[in-house]
């Protein structure tokens, strides 16, 4: 490192390297554990999850945005999609102003499809909720991991956590808890309006 002093010590930046590796594996196992009990009825994979999740949240994105959001490779996220479109939950388009890049949307069919996973999600079949419960019963909130948050954001860039915060605040306010189930907020007023138009 010529010109840069070193404010640390290689020994201390081991220890931090290894420590954040071996808990991010740990974590992860869990998650993906998680991830992948939640979404095997609706017959998808993680990646194929990822990918409507971000198309829903970018109201279309290209191949390559999907890629970096999702955290895959392009050929990753292209295939994936392509196996989703093929399930007639994905379609694909060219814009006239962008003829090099494919685009991807949500169908009706692939939208149904999130808000249906939405709405069975169970929060006690979630191992890292259940870890973190205790924190939020000692300090009344959820932890909001601002340190990876940043961590995160210097790996990535703040594009990636401008979609990442997004896909938050559209849940936030898009959706509506009923009965312990996540509806959005649009078709729910809709239903209420027809069955009052109804009787």
């Amino acid at each position: 490192m010529k010109g840069t002093e070193r404010h640390y010590s290689i020994k201390e930046a081991m220890l931090f390297s290894q420590r954040i590796a071996q808990l991010s594996k740990a974590l992860w196992k869990s998650i993906e554990k998680d991830w992948q009990q939640w979404i095997k009825p609706f017959d998808l994979n993680i990646n194929e999850h990822h990918i409507l999740w971000i198309a829903y949240h970018l109201k279309g994105a290209s191949i390559s945005e999907i890629a970096k959001f999702g955290v895959m490779h392009v050929s990753t996220a292209f295939n994936f999609s392509k196996k989703l479109e093929e399930r007639g939950l994905l379609s694909f388009s060219k814009k006239e102003s962008d003829k090099r890049n494919t685009y991807i949307e949500l169908t009706e069919k692939g939208e149904e499809i999130l808000l249906k996973l939405m709405e069975s999600y169970d929060p006690t079949q979630n191992a890292v909720f259940n870890g973190a419960l205790p924190l939020r019963d000692l300090y009344g909130k959820f932890p909001e991991i601002l340190e990876m948050m940043c961590i995160i954001r210097h790996i990535y860039g703040d594009d990636f956590m401008q979609i990442f915060e997004k896909s938050f605040e559209n849940i936030e306010s898009d959706f509506v808890e009923e009965n312990g189930k996540l509806f959005k907020r649009i078709e729910r007023k809709e239903s209420e309006e027809e069955t009052m138009t109804n009787s």
